[in-house]
């Protein structure tokens, strides 16, 4: 009862702010997109109502969401120590830690329980795969550990587009895979462009994030050779189901991003790197818009 008065008495916007909401918009782009694309190009899947998108907006949000506040109270220590991360709930005093703990926890065990009754098991696995991820294997186990943290942890977006593909086909196929792996390659070059703008953050809070362990200038390498991989990955695509919309898209904004990371290996500082991660944001909103674009007006390349 307690629990109950002091969440009523935070406000909306304490809520909003543990809750990352543009992690959240961003899962669920991926996971709507992909619900959208496999229902047009996985064939014998039924057609969609609105009913099974709003399932899947409420399920993606509630796991972003759980998982976002459980970040924040597995990095309540650390959180003080970064300029970044410093007014978050949890460090001003506006939160208690044991509030956001509980609230975590509910909101990400209600994902799973409500995407399992509202979608499949399928999804429901993929939604649970993806607060794993997050939590455990990347807040809780490499953030600190790993200068690959980063690395392994983008497995939990990738899941946010298996779930959202998985709940109109009840299952998982190869393009479905290859689609949703997109978060998984993008994430590195992300990540480090935001890594590299605060690296002095991060070394102050002893996170060995990639450009703190190795340095700008090879870390500004690294991001580039994730970029050459991503680039021919996405257009792999077009091989396996995507058609020539998303092809050019990819190639496009792809391309884009491979001559602003370039051009950071030639200018390895945090004002160019954050440039870069500008660039690099919108990339996968527009990945995965290509690829729901591409299945309303499918023309194969092959």
């Amino acid at each position: 009862m307690a629990f109950g008065l002091d969440i009523m008495r935070l406000g909306f916007n304490e809520i909003l702010e543990i809750s990352k909401p543009r992690i959240v918009i961003l899962l669920v782009i991926t996971a709507v997109t992909s619900m959208y694309a496999a229902s047009k190009l996985v064939a014998g899947t039924a057609a969609l109502d609105y009913w099974m998108y709003l399932h899947i907006i409420v399920a993606g949000t509630l796991a972003s969401a759980g998982s976002s506040a459980l970040n924040h109270f597995y990095d309540k220590d650390i959180d003080p120590k970064m300029k970044r991360t410093s007014s978050r709930p949890i460090p001003s005093g506006r939160m208690k830690e044991s509030h956001v703990l509980i609230y975590g926890l509910i909101v990400s065990c209600v994902s799973v329980i409500y995407g399992y009754f509202a979608l499949n098991i399928v999804s429901a696995f993929f939604i649970a795969l993806g607060i794993f991820s997050y939590v455990i294997i990347y807040t809780v186990w490499l953030k600190r550990l790993n200068a690959s943290n980063i690395v392994i942890g983008g497995i939990a977006g990738s899941a946010a587009a298996w779930a959202g593909w998985s709940a109109s086909t009840g299952s998982m196929d190869t393009l479905g895979f290859l689609v949703g792996f997109l978060v998984f390659v993008w994430t590195p070059s992300h990540f480090w462009c935001l890594a590299m703008k605060i690296k002095d953050e991060y070394a102050q809070a002893q996170i060995p994030m990639l450009p703190v362990v190795i340095g700008m200038q090879r870390t500004s390498k690294y991001i580039l050779g994730n970029t050459l991989i991503l680039l021919p990955y996405s257009l792999m695509l077009s091989i396996f189901g995507m058609g020539i919309v998303y092809t050019v898209i990819a190639a496009s904004s792809g391309g884009l991003m491979l001559a602003y990371h370039y051009k950071l290996t030639k200018n390895p500082t945090s004002e160019f790197a954050w440039k870069a991660y500008k660039v690099t944001a919108p990339y996968l909103t527009i990945i995965f818009v290509a690829v729901a674009l591409d299945a309303a007006f499918h023309f194969p390349l092959f």
